[in-house]
């Protein structure tokens, strides 16, 4: 099914560059196998007996990915998604639509699956896929597995003689 476009939508697209951030998650969106993940949730997701509805499996596993890439809490990462643009498109989100999953349904969802195991399971094949690629991943970032890494604000001085 194709997105609709929305007016904010329509008006990023007019920007002249493209942020790190969405490469990378345009890179990452390509890459996941999202139909097999989705499958492999079904299983071991909530139904809508008690509680808070459930969220739609793929946009819970979308979220939860960019937790893991970017480091972020629950709370930080619902904030992030509702400023961000480039997370809010990952996860295929329509404000018009729908609302940011709040950081508890964001909770309970990566216990599940922790304790399912699929976490694991989900970042090996990641790593895999990338690996074919001849590429890492390093706190939201995709590198060249041949490039060694360096730090932001690292850089190496030579000594100078007398100090």
């Amino acid at each position: 099914m194709e997105q609709q476009l929305s007016f904010a939508d329509l008006e990023y697209a007019r920007k002249r560059r493209r942020t790190k951030r969405e490469k990378f998650l345009g890179e990452m969106d390509r890459l996941i196998p999202w139909d097999a993940f989705v499958e492999r949730i079904k299983p071991y997701y909530y139904s809508k007996r008690r509680g808070r509805p459930p969220r739609d499996p793929e946009t819970m596993l979308r979220m939860y990915l960019l937790q893991v890439w970017y480091r972020l809490s629950d709370d930080a990462l619902e904030d992030a998604v509702y400023d961000s643009y480039a997370m809010r498109r990952f996860m295929r989100l329509d404000f018009i639509r729908e609302s940011v999953p709040d950081a508890t349904t964001l909770a309970r969802f990566r216990k599940m699956l922790q304790k399912s195991g699929l976490s694991k399971e989900f970042a090996d094949t990641v790593a895999a896929l990338l690996k074919q690629k001849k590429k890492s991943l390093r706190r939201g970032a995709l590198t060249e597995a041949s490039l060694p890494a360096v730090p932001r604000g690292k850089t190496s001085r030579p000594k100078t003689a007398g100090k």
